[in-house]
């Protein structure tokens, strides 16, 4: 029998119940789309136990009502990271919080940097309510984002390996600063989103020395597995099963392996 797993970046994407928001910078489609009945068979196949919604800004933006929904008839099944405006009031993120949120995701990737210069309220708020500050940047945003989010004293959590520029090795500096990040006691990474810092096909082999980097440094307390599914804006498919698989490649160690995808999640989000 496998171990239970916890999947810590999926997205809920149900056009038909949940119409898309207005103005949105992408409507996803086809295969893009993800509702809450398929996420569950998907998860019941491949044996995960719980998961972690994050809200999309494409499809919906600032609505979290699918995500919310899902959460409210899961039986306590997922949480989620909800997406508000920089001046979210702290009642806001109470009342998130009482509905499983437990924390903000910031897209820095897609927004910009600049977008998030005045976000110093916002992490003083997620970190008095004990709520992550989760942030998506790629190649060298961290930098001079980092200052900021170190000062807040909020959680971090990031997505996607950091989203290092695949050619640029391990030694960028936005990557280092993520690493430099382990040393504070509160931050996370999430070891997902493999595509994003690859130019070679599945399995994306000039992405594992920021793997290895982040394992090195954040050690198996501090990681998180995740599928990303259902693979937004993917240059090619992607299959659950290969991503488990490749995972396995990645971390060979079955105890390293069983605490970033059961133990951490589960203590990190309170599963």
């Amino acid at each position: 029998m496998n171990s239970p797993l916890i999947d810590s970046h999926v997205h809920i994407l149900d056009p038909k119940q949940f119409p898309y928001a207005p103005d949105v910078w992408y409507e996803p489609i086809g295969a893009e789309q993800g509702t809450a009945t398929d996420l569950k068979q998907v998860m019941t196949y491949h044996d995960v136990q719980h998961a972690l919604l994050v809200q999309p800004n494409s499809g919906y933006g600032y609505d979290n009502r699918a995500m919310l929904s899902t959460i409210a008839n899961s039986n306590r099944r997922f949480k989620g990271m909800a997406v508000v405006k920089n001046n979210a009031s702290r009642a806001e993120l109470e009342d998130l919080k009482t509905q499983g949120i437990v924390g903000i995701a910031m897209n820095a990737a897609l927004l910009g940097v600049d977008f998030y210069a005045d976000i110093e309220p916002l992490l003083q708020h997620l970190r008095d309510l004990d709520m992550w500050a989760q942030m998506q940047v790629q190649h060298d945003q961290l930098v001079s984002l980092s200052p900021m989010l170190e000062a807040s004293g909020a959680k971090l959590m990031f997505d996607h390996c950091g989203r290092p520029n695949p050619r640029a090795g391990v030694a960028q500096a936005g990557f280092q600063a993520l690493l430099q990040l382990a040393g504070s006691g509160r931050a996370a990474v999430k070891l997902s989103g493999f595509n994003k810092c690859s130019v070679e096909p599945y399995p994306w082999a000039d992405g594992k020395p920021f793997v290895a980097a982040l394992i090195e440094a954040y050690t198996p307390k501090n990681l998180i597995w995740a599928s990303d599914w259902p693979f937004l804006k993917a240059p090619a498919r992607i299959d659950y099963g290969p991503l488990l698989t490749l995972f396995e490649q990645l971390v060979p160690d079955r105890a390293a392996r069983h605490a970033i995808q059961w133990e951490t999640p589960k203590r990190l989000f309170g599963f």
